[in-house]
């Protein structure tokens, strides 16, 4: 039989495997670290559960089809709506806070290039029932110590936060009205990907006047103390969750950057995403606050293999796989296999 795996899908041979146990390893060990326990949730769910909630780009990306009993159903593109769901079914008999977390295979018909691809496996850790600052801080503090137990430090990975009431305080300061706020959280999300004409393009065909226009582009530069010190009261929780970041010795990974947005539509609060230092890959994880989606407070990240996997190649952090055994048995003569036999299975 010849032929090779779908477009955007993998094969994982002995040494691809070895990288991947590697990266699921660690990513247990700092989860369970942390207190978190261990879940998981189908991979087929019904499409209803993503067109409500996760946004226009991932419903775009979607693997859907109808099953045999005429239900339109889609493979997982995220684990947030799954993780949403099954709190729900048991909210009054599960602990609080609920700290668990996954590592699913996830599927998005994307284009593909370094780093994206169809389908890839990635941590979930999140937190449900806890609305304090030091919340996300810890979070952001467990995706940096997973980091460092590749043996990556600030020189290799930035992580950048934001955050969406802050930036809705901000821009509603500024004349931007609710109805604008998407455009412009699209257009602060893009603002390092996409040439700005094509933004300046994007504002006006969603009535933006030159002033409302400008506003977007000045909230895109303001960076650090700056951007905390022109939000005002809008900032505090940002600043306890970057002053908690400080107090735990990772400030020299961490800054704030309103570009930050994050494309699903269900995040409220806290918002980041951790890169690589050198620019040369997309994001490596990224997560924040959603207290919208269930009726108690809740945050998480997720983290993909396929981006991790690259920057550890990069850094000559990934594994080699390796054959080699402690010890074999030799049979000189056929009359010494019974005993050499009985050796190696005692």
């Amino acid at each position: 039989m010849q032929g090779k795996a779908l477009p955007g899908f993998r094969d994982f041979y002995p040494e691809d495997l070895t990288l991947r146990n590697h990266i699921f390893a660690t990513w247990r060990s700092v989860a369970g670290r942390y207190g978190f326990e261990e879940y998981d949730g189908p991979p087929l769910e019904s499409l209803e559960m993503y067109t409500k909630k996760s946004g226009d780009e991932i419903v775009a990306q979607l693997y859907t089809f109808k099953d045999k009993g005429d239900r339109e159903v889609a493979l997982r593109p995220e684990m947030t709506p799954t993780l949403a769901r099954m709190v729900a079914a048991r909210v009054q008999a599960l602990k609080k806070p609920i700290r668990w977390f996954s590592m699913p295979q996830l599927f998005r018909y994307e284009r593909q290039q370094r780093g994206r691809l169809r389908e890839h496996f990635q941590l979930n850790m999140d937190i449900i029932g806890e609305g304090s600052p030091l919340a996300d801080a810890e979070l952001m503090a467990a995706a940096l110590d997973i980091m460092r137990a590749f043996g990556l430090g600030p020189q290799d990975v930035r992580l950048r936060v934001s955050d969406r009431r802050l930036l809705r305080a901000l821009l509603a300061a500024r004349g931007i009205t609710d109805t604008q706020l998407p455009v412009a959280f699209a257009v602060l999300d893009r603002s390092e990907r996409v040439p700005k004409n094509v933004l300046e393009e994007m504002l006006k065909d969603a009535g933006f006047g030159k002033r409302e226009s400008g506003t977007v582009f000045e909230i895109a530069e303001l960076r650090g103390p700056e951007a905390l010190k022109a939000a005002g009261e809008a900032a505090e929780p940002l600043t306890q969750a970057v002053q908690s970041l400080q107090a735990m010795g990772l400030d020299e990974f961490v800054s704030v950057d309103l570009t930050i947005v994050r494309g699903l539509a269900y995040y409220t609060g806290i918002v980041w995403e951790l890169f690589d230092a050198q620019k040369a890959l997309r994001a490596i994880a990224g997560g924040g606050r959603y207290d919208g989606l269930l009726d108690l407070p809740a945050l998480g990240f997720g983290m993909g293999d396929v981006v991790l996997g690259e920057l550890l190649k990069e850094r000559g952090a990934a594994p080699k796989a390796s054959t080699e055994l402690g010890a074999f048995l030799v049979a000189v003569g056929g009359d010494d296999l019974p005993v050499v036999l009985q050796l190696a299975h005692a």
